[in-house]
Formats: structure tokens, sequence, C-alpha cells
């Protein structure tokens, strides 16, 4: 079968014929119907080099899946061939404190801090199959869209987990911001207002995201720029957003995060993109709690599927065939993607 792997570092990825995996005992097969395209797959492919992780290459890319299940290892059960599932990506160890409770993104098991994962040290899902090592990591679609679905096992997840460790403080009159409007940021906005009452400002420099943020919920939309803070503090008649939820990362985005989060309040670093943020007492507000996150939990997922399922969450996905995965990650890094990419095998 064709598959879309990083054969090395600091280089474009390439569609190779490999082998039809079979799944082992305690595994599951699953017949992919779609694999995200996401910005850390650009970090891997582009900044990782041999030794910044314990993973080698080759490795098929895809960390973000969702599709059937096409056969099952020996000794799996409570699953049926044909299936529809989501796969939880983050595997952990399974057996320590934070993998029982489902958080297997923070799994404190031997070996745990860069272990490989589907798509990330190990195959993922730009292939028509893929294999799980376990049936906990399927999640149960009902009617949804597997390629939309596929999406939400990241793209969705990871802002979810963001938003959900801060709504105690999103009371009504309070003020959340999304900064950048991308994969996860237009996914971001239509979570909070779906699950609070505040107002949402989303930020970006790109006037398709800005038009993207409007139609899907956000209240006001700020350009990226000089007047952006100016403009925050104004919407909020100056108190500042008691939620800040960076997904882009860079050194412009966390000053401006700083500069507008209320005392009080929380700003959480999502993205990526290697800037730092300069902490003294006087820098930013008393009591601004900093944090960053990590992809999600299983039961996180879950709910992010119960969301969709009802109707209040859809990931704007653009859709790839696999012979054009390339493309997808061209795409991403150009910034010209509106919401999503997912390669569809």
């Amino acid at each position: 079968m064709k598959a879309f792997q990083l054969t090395g570092w600091k280089q474009d990825g390439e569609l190779r014929e490999v082998p039809e995996p079979d799944p082992r005992p305690g595994e599951v097969l699953v017949r992919v119907a779609a694999a995200g395209a996401c910005h850390s797959d650009l970090h891997v492919m582009y900044e990782f080099e041999a030794g910044m992780a314990p993973w080698s290459v080759p490795f098929t890319l895809g960390h973000e899946n969702a599709g059937w299940v096409e056969a099952l290892g020996s000794g799996v059960d409570g699953l049926e061939v044909g299936e529809p599932v989501a796969v939880y990506g983050a595997w952990g160890c399974g057996r320590c404190v934070r993998c029982l409770v489902g958080a297997e993104n923070y799994c404190e098991g031997p070996g745990a801090v860069g272990s490989a994962v589907g798509g990330l040290g190990r195959d993922g899902g730009m292939a028509p199959l893929m294999v799980v090592p376990s049936a906990r990591h399927l999640l149960p679609l009902g009617g949804l869209d597997p390629v939309e679905a596929a999406a939400l096992t990241d793209a969705g997840l990871t802002p979810y987990h963001a938003v959900k460790r801060s709504l105690g403080l999103l009371v009504p009159g309070s003020t959340a911001v999304v900064i950048g409007v991308g994969g996860l940021g237009h996914l971001a906005v239509q979570m909070l207002a779906s699950l609070s009452p505040a107002t949402v400002v989303a930020v970006d420099e790109r006037s398709e995201a800005i038009a993207l943020a409007r139609a899907v919920g956000a209240h006001h939309a700020v350009a990226a720029g000089p007047a952006a803070m100016a403009e925050i503090r104004d919407t909020t008649a100056g108190r500042g957003a008691d939620v800040v939820l960076d997904f882009v990362g860079a050194d412009s985005t966390l000053a401006l995060a700083a500069a507008v989060a209320r005392p009080l309040g929380h700003l959480t670093v999502v993205g990526i993109a290697g800037g730092t943020l300069p902490i003294s007492f006087f820098s930013i507000g008393y009591e601004v709690s900093v944090a960053t996150t990590y992809w999600g939990t299983r039961p996180e997922l879950a709910e992010v599927l119960a969301l969709a399922a009802s109707g209040r969450l859809k990931a704007r996905v653009e859709r790839f065939p696999l012979e054009r995965a390339g493309d997808a990650y061209a795409a991403l890094r150009a910034g010209s993607l509106s919401g999503r990419a997912v390669v569809v095998p």
C-alpha cells in the first residue's frame, strides 16, 4: 500500500510503497478515513534532527485519525469489524495514575516523555491502514462523518482541553480571547461560544481567518497588529480578558496575550511557534496564571465527539487525496488553509 512517510529529518515527506500491516495480539487494524495535517508535524519534519526525539525514521505521518475497524488482533473484544471509530492519539502506558483516568497525554510511565505514538515516531494514518495498539484508544463515532471527525481528535481535543480548564472563569460578563483562528482556533471559538456565556474575541492577521472567526461565533474579530491590544482593551472596557488562548505561541502573540490578560485570569499557550514570555513582577497582571497544555484526555475526546454530534461543533476541513499529502503540508506552511487540512487515503 502507499503511505506518506517521513524518511529523514529536515525534509519533505515522501509517498512510498510499504507492506500492509497485520494486527498482533491486543491490537486493532483501522481502515483510515482521514488523517489531519498538523502544525506540530511541520516542526517534526523541518526542525527536528537525529537525537532530538527518541524516535527513528521512517514512519508514516498522521497523528489525527478516524476510520473503520478493519480487523481485530487476538484477545480484542468490544469492537466489531466495520465499526466507525475515532483514534485517541496520545498512547500512554495504560497503567500509571494518569493513564488510569484517561489522561494518557500526561502519561508518567517508564519512558513516557516523548514516547512514540501513531504519526509521531510510529506509523500513523496517512495510509489506507494503520495499527492501533489497544482497543481503549478507539472511540465510537456514531453518526459522525469520519473525515470530519478525524480533525476532532487533535484540532478539536487540544483546544477543548485548554478551554475546559478555564471554564470556571468564564462567567456572565467575562471575555475570552482566541489568538490564531486556524485549524485549532476556529474550533476553540465554537467551544467558547457554545459552552460559556463569555464574550469571544478572535485575533488573526489574515482577513480570511477573521471572516471565519465571525462565521463560527466570535462576537468580535480583531486584526493582529499594533492596534490589537487597544482594541481588545476597549472591547473589555479596559479590564482585559479573563481567559486568553494563544494558538500561535510566537513572541508577538505571547506579548499581546500578556498585555490583554486580566488580573486573576488564565493565559494558556497552545501554539508551539517557539516564542518566549518574559515574566517579572510587573510584566503581567497580578495573579495571571500562565500554562501550557498538550493534547487532551480520552474522556475529553468523548465529550468533543458528543459536542459535534449535537451539532454545536463542526470542523472546517479541506480534503486532500493521499497522493497530494505533500500539498496539504505546503498549504499549511504557507498559511493558505481555511480550517484543517485532512488527507483522505
